[in-house]
């Protein structure tokens, strides 16, 4: 990606996150970024095209880190915490993209989809990892698709606790409170099982 291509792109992710999709304009866009319209045309053909291009390049992001963190460890239980961990860091490091794709889940408009699309296929990811685990005996019983979601909401949840710190969020930090408190919960035990 070009400089020009990433200062519309950077730009466009702030404002989608500050002030939402709608109130954004192509003329707020390009007066922020300091180009033309025409050099905004030139790298994309509308604001909808930016949209897209940023929902599936920042979700192929995360899609792609977790594939790679987990493919490295054989152990589900792991693979979960490599999950947990890489989620709060992409929060932590693209808090706009995620503030983006979460508040256009809801709605019936093309990019509502679209997002719900990504979020959903990478829930998708997370639940064949945890049924995997179970069936190992490595994770307790349980519905894949719930604890899937569930690992999604809690991690993105970061983003509320940031907002009531109103701090930096401290990764390392967060990623040992979810540890303590959700994978040891969905650790396999030949006691009482913990329930989430």
């Amino acid at each position: 990606m070009n400089k020009t291509k990433r200062k519309i792109f950077e730009t466009s992710m702030k404002l989608f996150a500050e002030k939402g999709y709608e109130a954004t304009s192509i003329e707020e866009i390009t007066a922020t970024v300091g180009v033309a319209k025409g050099t905004l045309y030139y790298h994309f053909t509308s604001k909808e095209e930016i949209f897209n291009f940023l929902i599936e390049e920042g979700m192929k992001l995360l899609k792609n880190s977790i594939q790679i963190k987990t493919d490295r460890v054989s152990n589900y239980v792991d693979k979960l915490k490599a999950i947990i961990l890489i989620q709060i860091k992409v929060i932590a490091k693209y808090e706009n993209l995620i503030t983006i794709v979460l508040s256009q889940i809801w709605g019936t408009e093309q990019r509502n989809s679209r997002c719900r699309k990504y979020v959903l296929e990478y829930i998708d990811m997370i639940e064949e990892i945890v049924q995997a685990g179970i069936k190992k005996g490595e994770i307790r019983e349980g519905d894949p698709n719930i604890i899937a979601s569930n690992l999604f909401g809690m991690t993105c949840s970061c983003l509320i606790y940031k907002l009531k710190e109103n701090k930096k969020i401290d990764i390392q930090k967060v990623y040992k409170e979810f540890e303590t408190s959700i994978v040891e919960g969905l650790k396999k035990s030949n006691k009482n099982v913990i329930l989430l």
